[in-house]
């Protein structure tokens, strides 16, 4: 069987995506690059907003034209899976195989069961399964939680991936020890809501230490780069702002979303917390880590946002002095209390403010960025950039970077580079060397400046 694998979304689903590619590739299969090559075709489904809900759509409809051509199956898994909205969308276009976020581990026999096969059940063992590394690469993922007890009114995760449900902290290291083991030195933990790990449902579990002293074990493992996501403010502790002070391998970024800086939208998005909590906990973390880098998710547009609350938005985001934002246009989801209760606004009225909201993120982009010029940073670089003469990777502070290549660093690895320009989204610099100095560059071949300078001699 030759496969391919599609994937939407969260850093979540890339690590699904991950898991169920290594059982494929377990029962035999050829994991190839393309739909063309492929037999069965599989969509990691992301379901928080309708755009991802409309590219899906798109893409099950040119496969289902495709096998009324040659012989091809095709699946579904992930959050949309989980949906009623997903199983319509699986009916309409023929899907073979549905996989919810809990059945993972049904991929083996949903492909022995030459028939439709779904598999929509949350099963406990998916929690304690350790896939095998990824090959070849210095970052990886690690799944430390899986579902989500809170319930914001716009939010569909708790739907589609369940309640929390925490692993175990010695898988978690197992885990780990394996990613380190083949070459890993940057993982991220993750989860809907890190900062609740080991509270399950509201109980603390026995022999499960906080997520502050995860931390703090994590960075005794001998990693090099520590980061992790997503994180709630209302689970939010001093304690993690400290564990990440004290512990050299976490690195000094923090994605902590706010979504609006209304307290009157908080309460309508029943985020349990209010403006003046939120910014308590930014206070927090500037105290422990005051070179911290600080991200965050906003909605724009939520129903009921006033032009009074959205000031109070932007104002929000000029007090933290954020260095990046995911933001987004409120998206109705079918199943949540706001897409049942709530009117949305009008088109327009989002985009206009999403706009706006973007401009003041550029400037602080900007200003953030320019700030870093002249400084050296340490950056993990992943592979060639778009021009094969460059690295690019990214930061301890999750700034995207690209470097030149240079004698000893011209390829993937843990180097020092000295940014000398910066842009709103991303960082450039030059490699230095252990005494500080730039290290050579390595000729960069430009066929068409060669042909110039040396053309060829007529006869």
């Amino acid at each position: 069987m030759k496969a391919h694998l599609i994937t939407y979304g969260c850093q979540m689903n890339e690590y699904d995506s991950h898991l169920v590619e290594s059982q494929l590739v377990s029962f035999g299969a050829d994991m190839v690059g393309s739909i063309d090559e492929a037999d069965f075709v599989l969509i990691n489904t992301c379901a928080v907003r309708g755009k991802p809900v409309d590219k899906i759509r798109s893409l099950l409809g040119d496969l289902r034209k495709q096998k009324q051509q040659r012989p091809l199956v095709v699946g579904m898994m992930g959050c949309l899976a989980q949906l009623e909205e997903g199983q319509q969308i699986a009916r309409k276009f023929e899907v073979d195989v549905l996989l919810g976020p809990g059945s993972l581990l049904d991929i083996g026999r949903a492909l022995e069961a030459n028939e439709r096969f779904w598999g929509l059940q949350f099963k406990d063992e998916l929690h304690a399964h350790i896939p095998p590394p990824p090959a070849g690469k210095l970052q990886a993922h690690l799944t430390i939680m899986r579902g989500c007890d809170h319930h914001c009114t716009y939010c569909i995760v708790p739907t589609t991936r369940g309640p929390q449900v925490s692993r175990h902290p010695d898988d978690i290291l197992r885990e780990l020890d394996m990613q380190l083991a083949a070459g890993v030195q940057e993982v991220t933990l993750l989860g809907q809501n890190v900062n609740a790990y080991g509270v399950d449902q509201g109980a603390k579990l026995a022999g499960y230490p906080s997520f502050a002293d995860l931390l703090r074990r994590v960075g005794r493992s001998g990693v090099r780069r520590i980061k992790f996501t997503t994180s709630h403010p209302m689970n939010f502790t001093e304690d993690v702002a400290a564990a990440m002070s004290e512990t050299p391998a976490v690195c000094e970024f923090v994605h902590l979303p706010v979504q609006s800086g209304s307290s009157r939208v908080l309460r309508r998005m029943a985020r349990e917390y209010t403006r003046e909590k939120y910014l308590g906990h930014i206070a927090d973390i500037k105290k422990h880590l005051p070179k911290v880098v600080l991200a965050t998710d906003i909605i724009v547009g939520f129903p009921g946002e006033t032009e009074e609350d959205f000031q109070e938005t932007l104002s929000l985001y000029d007090e933290v002095g954020y260095d990046s934002a995911y933001m987004f246009i409120y998206s109705p989801r079918p199943g949540t209390p706001s897409y049942k209760h709530f009117a949305d606004l009008p088109r327009e009225l989002k985009t206009e403010r999403l706009q706006r909201l973007i401009v003041k993120q550029k400037e602080w982009s900007a200003r953030k960025n320019a700030a870093k010029v002249g400084t050296v940073q340490e950056v993990l670089l992943r592979g060639n950039a778009h021009d094969s003469g460059f690295l690019e990777g990214h930061t301890r502070g999750n700034h995207p970077t690209v470097v030149p290549k240079a004698v000893g660093a011209s390829g993937p690895g843990l180097y020092h580079a000295r940014i000398e320009h910066a842009t709103p989204h991303m960082l450039y610099g030059r490699l230095i060397g252990a005494d500080g100095q730039d290290l050579p560059e390595l000729p960069r071949f430009n066929p068409e400046a060669a042909a110039l300078s040396s053309p060829l001699q007529l006869a």
